[in-house]
């Protein structure tokens, strides 16, 4: 079979299937991972940035060049393998490398990702996160008194993974140094690919968290904007039975809280659909470990429903209020639109019974100077007629007086007769004759 058969991008849709595979890691590790986003549009920002910032970072650690092209990167710069995604709204990068620094969690161990160059990316980091990767000991209650000390313990979460294969524990708080901290412990029989995949979900559990909690910042200030609108939106509605107010005076000011209203949808609604999205990441990410309970501490699902999940819901029911406002202000408005076309209509009526009263007296008006008409018009006729036939008259020796009573009546007829002709022909050939 020819290449013609297939799809033109079949084979690309495939091996984006297989473009992001997750890290193969063997105990003991660290792992270093950021991601950075543009603080505003940054779906729509300029990917050629990243790529360079990516091009300093390889050329600093003498690392392969990427290529300009693609969505992701990896390569070993050092004693680093470097993981880089460019993903919608931030790109990532992850670093791994064997081996634990000498000090737990010792900021030196993400020294791959230098200040300046941190400094120099094209957007602001919003989740820096360092993970170790250790053997889990014998006894378990040994990690557990290991971990007491790296972490807060009033928010500190500890659990069983993939059934007992491996334990991770964090209290997703950010250290002097700004790095987010886990553990995990693995047992000696894991394999490479199973814990970088948990490594792997737990970078990403920390990044989509972190993005999905970017609209609880947009949430409180729409929150703000829509108590202002309230009451002016109450007070318009409540103001609609009054029949003092004209009703487009009153649908003026409803369109323009109606306007006000669209443009915060414009500018919020798209990151509350980004929200949504990523949190049903995060929540299939702590799916996706099979958590189990670890010596009685706390799961990262009951960490979830009481810090995360609240902030979730401060962000969709910031949407549902904007919303329900939106079509409360369409409701509001329809009702003012067919408030205004029954008045319409009424005077509309109103000005129909007045041109009919008009047109009423026109055409009597019209009548009476048609009857005037006729008498003027026979009066010079007769006048005309008589001048004319007198001569006739008096070589028969009829009288004028006589004369003049017999052409009167005939004048009369005549006129009367030629102004009703004119008439039809007027009405026969006039506009609406035309159509």
């Amino acid at each position: 079979m020819g290449p013609d058969i297939e799809h033109p991008l079949r084979y690309d849709l495939v091996n984006e299937l297989h473009a992001r595979p997750s890290p193969r890691l063997t105990a003991p590790a660290t792992c270093t991972f950021v991601a950075f986003k543009e603080p505003r549009d940054a779906a729509n920002r300029d990917r050629d940035r990243d790529m360079a910032h990516l091009t300093a970072l390889t050329s600093r650690h003498g690392g392969p060049r990427p290529d300009p092209d693609d969505s992701h990167y990896q390569g070993r710069l050092g004693r680093h393998d470097l993981k880089w995604e460019s993903h919608t709204e931030f790109v990532t990068y992850m670093a791994t490398t064997p081996g634990l620094p000498i000090r737990p969690f010792d900021p030196s161990a993400g020294a791959i990702f230098s200040a300046d160059w941190q400094a120099a990316a094209p957007g602001r980091r919003v989740a820096a996160v360092m993970v170790q990767v250790d053997i889990l000991p014998e006894d378990p209650a040994d990690a557990l008194e290991r971990i007491g000390t790296w972490f807060a313990r009033d928010s500190l979460t500890a659990v069983w993974v993939l059934e007992e294969a491996a334990m991770i524990a964090g209290d997703f708080r950010i250290d002097p140094d700004g790095w987010m901290r886990f553990a995990v412990f693995v047992r000696p029989d894991v394999g490479p690919g199973r814990i970088g995949r948990i490594v792997h979900r737990l970078v990403e559990l920390e990044t989509y968290r972190a993005m999905s909690m970017l609209g609880l910042g947009r949430s409180r200030s729409l929150s703000r904007r829509l108590n202002e609108l309230e009451p002016r939106l109450s007070a318009i509605v409540d103001g609609m039975h009054d029949d003092a107010r004209p009703a487009e005076t009153v649908l003026h000011e409803l369109l323009e809280v109606s306007a006000e209203l669209e443009a915060q949808a414009v500018q919020h609604f798209f990151r509350f659909g980004a929200t949504k999205a990523y949190e049903a990441i995060v929540m299939d990410r702590v799916s996706a470990l099979r958590e189990t309970r670890f010596l009685e501490r706390q799961m990262l699902n009951e960490f979830m429903r009481r810090r995360y999940r609240p902030a979730m819901r401060t962000v969709a029911s910031a949407e549902d209020r904007l919303r329900a406002m939106i079509e409360r202000t369409r409701r509001a408005a329809d009702l003012l639109r067919t408030r205004v076309d029954v008045e319409r209509s009424a005077q509309n009526q109103a000005l129909l019974e007045r041109m009919d009263r008009r047109a009423d007296l026109q055409l009597r008006l019209q009548h009476t100077v048609e009857g005037l008409s006729v008498v003027a018009i026979s009066y010079y006729t007769v006048g005309l007629l008589s001048y004319a036939l007198y001569p006739v008259a008096s070589a028969l020796g009829v009288d004028k007086a006589y004369l003049i009573a017999g052409l009167t009546p005939v004048a009369v007829l005549i006129v009367w007769w030629a102004m009703r002709q004119v008439r039809r022909s007027l009405h026969k050939h006039g506009p609406a004759g035309d159509l």
